[in-house]
């Protein structure tokens, strides 16, 4: 049997010291401190909002950092799914029974709160691995070897985690879900009618520019895990990078691109990140002029000036819609954001949508690349969300 995961525990990222990953995500998107682990040379920072749960762990020890893996990963990225498990030997055994690397085997933790036993495997999906824990015996807000942190009722824009994102190599996408579906007990979840698993959804993006593929898994019935989606880039761009390729070269070879956070009122939640100070990204002009969006917009009971003054994304139809706002990069480096989304009956991810997201992340970086040339840089030199800003009040201090 593949070794079946019941829920998602966390997602870890791996960062270096004094990096404002933790402070943006509670500040920006309303998470609030959970549980902190501060032991060789590591400080591991737990925060939620509502069911969703992301871990922090900064510095480099000397020793594999609790619950994880140190992938000794060259730029900060999203480095470690963790899933709740009824028997994390029994799982740790299932996978190397399918020829899977678990370089920590099942190991306890035990304070005060109770014991848990995890294990981590490595993933054929770039530098990140997959936490496996067993914690019903533990009493605690968080895992063993955490110390909870007091904190403040958060804003609730958050609820729980909807999907996890995998950008991936050209032509890789049916090897990694034979891999998920072998190992973790996955299944091939058709985005359009018909779909062939092997091919999964391609969503082209005009002529001569390319577009993504995208193949969806979803855990066994009975199970809380998140959909797993992976996307690769269609053949087919003229020139430059598409936002997954840029992803591939900057995170330096394929890994998690993207969560998506559930939120019950979209609106409300991305007017609390915009306010806050969080940076999203703007869909192209025409979108909200579209023939039929207006009608749409309002048939699925939203003001279509709200929608486009947030830059809220809408798509459906037979009165299943979907709503979705993207950030920018949280890290310089562009190398992982978050997705907001609202489901009103609709299941999928949003073809128009991704279109659109599609076409906004192309003008962005070619506003990017503009402002390199501006300075006679290359766009590497000016990746990331706050990668004009930065540029510009660096150049502004040379001159």
């Amino acid at each position: 049997m593949a070794a079946h995961a019941r829920r998602l525990c966390h997602v870890a990222f791996h960062v270096p010291a004094g990096q404002r990953l933790a402070r943006d995500l509670r500040r920006l998107f309303g998470f609030q401190p959970l549980a902190v682990r501060e032991a060789e040379g590591w400080r591991q920072l737990a925060l939620r909002s509502g069911d969703a749960v992301f871990l922090v762990n900064e510095g480099a020890g000397p020793r594999q950092p609790l619950y994880g893996l140190d992938p000794r990963h060259e730029v900060p990225s999203a480095t470690n799914l963790c899933f709740d498990v009824a028997d994390a030997g029994a799982a740790a055994r299932a996978l190397v029974a399918r020829g899977c690397s678990v370089p920590v085997p099942p190991v306890s933790v035990k304070d005060a709160q109770g014991t848990a036993t995890y294990a981590v495997a490595n993933s054929p999906a770039g530098n990140l691995s997959l936490t496996l824990v067993e914690r019903a015996g533990f009493r605690g807000p968080f895992l063993p070897g955490f110390q909870s942190v007091p904190s403040a009722a958060g804003p609730g824009w958050v609820s729980h985690v909807d999907h996890l994102t995998l950008a991936c190599t050209p032509g890789s996408s049916p090897t990694l879900m034979r891999w998920f579906r072998h190992c973790l007990g996955f299944r091939h979840l058709p985005l359009s009618p018909g779909e062939d698993p092997e091919v999964g959804l391609e969503v082209t993006a005009g002529s001569g520019r390319g577009g993504l593929k995208l193949t969806a898994l979803q855990s066994p019935p009975g199970s809380a895990v998140p959909t797993l989606v992976l996307a690769e880039t269609l053949p087919g761009a003229s020139s430059g990078q598409d936002q997954v390729e840029q992803f591939l070269a900057r995170h330096r070879g394929p890994g998690l691109q993207h969560v998506g956070l559930y939120t019950p009122n979209i609106v409300e939640a991305t007017e609390g990140v915009a306010v806050a100070g969080g940076q999203l990204l703007a869909p192209p002009e025409a979108y909200y002029q579209q023939p039929g969006k207006e009608r749409q917009i309002l048939a699925a009971g939203h003001e279509p000036s709200l929608l486009a003054r947030w830059g809220i994304l809408l798509d459906g139809e037979d009165g299943k819609f979907l709503l979705q706002v993207f950030t920018k990069s949280l890290f310089p480096e562009d190398t992982f954001f978050l997705e907001l989304i609202q489901r009103q009956g609709a299941t999928g991810f949003g073809q128009g949508n991704i279109r659109a997201l599609w076409q906004s992340v192309q003008e962005e970086q070619a506003a990017r690349d503009q402002e390199a040339r501006r300075w006679g840089l290359g766009s590497a030199s000016c990746p990331g969300a706050q990668g004009r800003l930065e540029l510009r009040n660096t150049c502004k201090g040379l001159e």
